[in-house]
């Protein structure tokens, strides 16, 4: 089937929502100016935290005339959050509200959002309109081993699968071995996780003897962190689906804010619900598109917590070219890590993203690895942990370990200590994948 056709290669409609889904980009910019007004009003009006940044910065509301004027607006960040602890950026009271979620908290308080019902009723549709784009349909069995709770991962997925008309199996993260029980005895064709998670699963799966690449799963949506080309690779190796990133963070919406159709040529941005920028991180200013830059997001339909140019550290480009799906958002073309996850490693800057490129998919080591963070002196040194496949002999570790060090070096600019480990060494992830352990001091 070409890939332009209206018809997926299963025969099905390839949109779940085509008459938005396909809007010509004069459309699309005209409902977001419209609905950028209404955000801008219901922010401004409703939440004091707000007003006041606006103050500060000599704009109104009524400044906001073509899209663009955008830039005139302050930015959001985490930290904002975190001053308003726990409700002072919500822009309806605790009443007219109808979920709350939170983060960990685990660098300091955390950060709290809040969704009325109609908040719940798009995320569920963006989100259905997500897996549908990756191939999920009505009927499918959908293994969902993101967490439940206060992280937006769990729900998000469940109520999408739902309202899409998906079998939905909650097994949440944690139990591995019975995650792979239930895959198996169910018959999943879908599994949500995290992508450190997927390969968890996977690993349990052949310690059990029990070969999950021949069963039923044929689409993985995987998402929550970052996640390279190799990683992508590794999983579709092991588990033999079609591996599908999807976007979202909860200070926007949740999962859901994009996510890859079957074509993967990017991440279908839902811009009838979000409006996107990208930015000189240390400037603020916009960059050109398809240019790497931090991404920026201003939610266009929220109604509880109306976020306005929110930082998510997320570096990435953007396209507004066509894909061959023929859906016509914007597409995020992957996120390359975080910006406050980028590390300063004698003075080359580093992303965990670009050592997984490396470790992953390499021959004798699995791809399980940390990344150790040290100071020396003034500067910052970066030790690789990564583990062996096993059955590998012992005696080869030093020699991988100097391969890794030659590549990391080729590919990366970066000298590092790197020691290749027995299997299991590395912790195993039920969530979202620790891969820098710090050991740097505190800053006073």
């Amino acid at each position: 089937m070409d890939a332009a056709s209206p018809l997926d290669s299963r025969g099905n409609v390839r949109y779940l929502h085509p008459l938005v889904e396909t809007l010509s980009r004069d459309a699309i910019v005209d409902a977001q100016l419209q609905r950028l007004r209404e955000t801008l009003a219901n922010a401004y009006a409703n939440v004091p935290a707000v007003r006041r940044r606006f103050a500060e910065a000599g704009v109104r509301p009524a400044d906001v005339v073509h899209l663009e004027d955008v830039a005139q607006l302050p930015f959001t960040t985490k930290a904002d959050l975190r001053d308003n602890y726990p409700f002072g950026l919500f822009a309806r009271p605790i009443e007219q509200l109808a979920r709350l979620h939170a983060s960990s908290g685990t660098t300091g308080k955390p950060t709290v959002v809040a969704y009325t019902s109609d908040d719940l009723a798009n995320w569920s549709d963006l989100m259905a309109r997500s897996m549908y784009a990756a191939g999920v349909r009505p009927g499918d069995i959908v293994h969902n081993a993101y967490g439940y709770g206060l992280f937006t991962g769990g729900l998000g997925a469940h109520y999408g699968a739902e309202r899409l008309g998906a079998v939905v199996v909650p097994v949440s993260g944690g139990g591995t071995e019975r995650q792979v029980t239930l895959l198996q005895d169910f018959g999943a064709t879908v599994l949500c996780a995290t992508p450190s998670y997927a390969l968890a699963i996977a690993e349990a799966a052949r310690e059990q003897g029990v070969d999950l690449a021949r069963g039923p799963l044929r689409i993985g949506l995987f998402g929550a962190e970052p996640w390279s080309a190799a990683m992508r690779n590794e999983i579709e190796a092991q588990l033999w689906l079609v591996a599908i990133d999807v976007y979202g963070l909860s200070e926007i919406m949740g999962p859901g804010v994009a996510c890859e159709c079957d074509c993967r040529q990017g991440l279908h941005a839902w811009e009838d619900h979000f409006l996107f920028e990208v930015i000189d991180p240390e400037t603020g200013e916009p960059v050109p598109e398809g240019q790497a830059g931090e991404l920026v997001i201003t939610t266009l339909t929220k109604e509880a917590l109306p976020m306005v140019r929110y930082r998510t550290r997320d570096i990435t480009r953007m396209t507004t070219q066509r894909c061959d799906c023929g859906r016509t958002h914007a597409r995020i073309l992957r996120i390359a890590g975080r910006n406050d996850d980028m590390l300063i490693i004698r003075g080359v800057n580093v992303y965990p993203s670009q050592i997984e490129a490396v470790l992953v998919g390499r021959s004798h080591l699995a791809p399980h690895y940390q990344l150790v963070v040290q100071r020396e002196g003034v500067l910052d040194t970066v030790r690789i942990e990564v583990e062996a496949h096993p059955g590998v002999d012992s005696e080869t570790y030093a020699h991988l370990a100097r391969e890794v060090v030659h590549h990391v070096k080729v590919h990366v600019g970066i000298t590092t200590d790197v020691a290749v480990v027995a299997p299991g060494t590395i912790a195993r992830s039920q969530g979202k994948a620790v891969r820098v352990r710090d050991l740097r001091p505190k800053e006073l």
